[in-house]
């Protein structure tokens, strides 16, 4: 087993929560009235029930095959992906009946995925790897700074939040398994497919949350510059949501990285309470 720094004491805890009714978005903006932040995070929340169903599958599919502690953490990696796939259909119903048509974006999600199982399981874990990379970094911001959805509906606060806890606790399962998975493999050739890996999927999750986000503004009548600013202006300006995960997304081509190399099991304590989910 190469050697890892996930804290042997981690305790990954699937939580059984169900928001689908309390998390619904009251109003058409549930972002504290914010057309724009509804926007960002309606997209994201499009693409986790099938993405996280593809890192179901392609962290599963090695369970068997790596030795028991990992395997007992993919165990448990799979039941917060399941429950988060859950709450997430649930929640897009709602953006649904919020008056959002976003069929197309699902099917696109759906398609762009059903496209990456046709290549081998490593490279499926790989990519898994990396969006898994992306969502643990945003995890951490959420919870490091929680302004930046302090004006939603508890409820939807809570299961952001719920959603951000467990993605810290599992951040390195699949890149654990992926090192297992390419250990005969030489450290600069894994380097090297890693952060290429990596590129690509940090393309083309921000042009696809950009372009769906356009999409759901451009249904709420934002349209052209103004829509593009604003929009650009919330990632990279003020509050800065991509331009605040900048320097963790760049370590990811460090050579030597591991999520791990950062403990923020803090902050989970802190939104536990923060939030009323211990």
């Amino acid at each position: 087993m190469p050697t890892t720094l996930t804290p042997a004491d981690l305790e990954i805890q699937p939580r059984n929560i169900k928001f689908n009714d309390e998390a619904a978005p009251n109003e058409r903006w549930w972002a504290g009235g914010d057309p724009i932040a509804t926007a960002w995070y309606n997209a994201l929340s499009i693409t986790f029930p099938a993405g996280e169903t593809f890192f179901i599958e392609s962290v599963r599919r090695f369970e068997k095959d790596v030795p028991d502690h990992l395997g007992e953490q993919i165990k448990a990696f799979v039941k917060q992906e399941a429950f988060h796939t859950r709450e997430h259909n649930s929640f897009n119903s709602r953006v649904k009946e919020a008056g959002y048509d976003i069929a197309r974006m699902e099917a696109d999600v759906q398609a762009r995925l059903d496209q990456a199982r046709d290549t081998h399981p490593v490279v499926q874990l790989g990519l898994t790897t990396a969006l898994e990379h992306f969502t643990a970094i945003f995890a951490h911001s959420a919870l490091k700074q929680p302004d930046l959805l302090a004006g939603a509906d508890m409820n939807a606060q809570r299961m952001w939040g719920w959603h951000a806890i467990e993605e810290i606790e599992h951040k390195a399962v699949a890149f654990d398994t992926y090192r297992y998975a390419t250990r005969d493999v030489p450290k600069f050739k894994r380097w090297m497919i890693r952060s290429l890996t990596f590129l690509n999927v940090s393309r083309n999750f921000l042009t696809g949350r950009w372009r769906e986000a356009l999409e759901l503004l451009e249904q709420d009548g934002i349209t052209g510059i103004q829509a593009r600013w604003k929009l650009a202006w919330l990632l990279w300006g003020k509050p800065g949501l991509v331009r605040r995960v900048f320097f963790p997304w760049l370590a990811y081509f460090r050579p030597g990285f591991h999520p791990w190399q950062i403990d923020d099991r803090d902050l989970i304590s802190d939104a536990q309470r923060r939030l009323g989910l211990t």
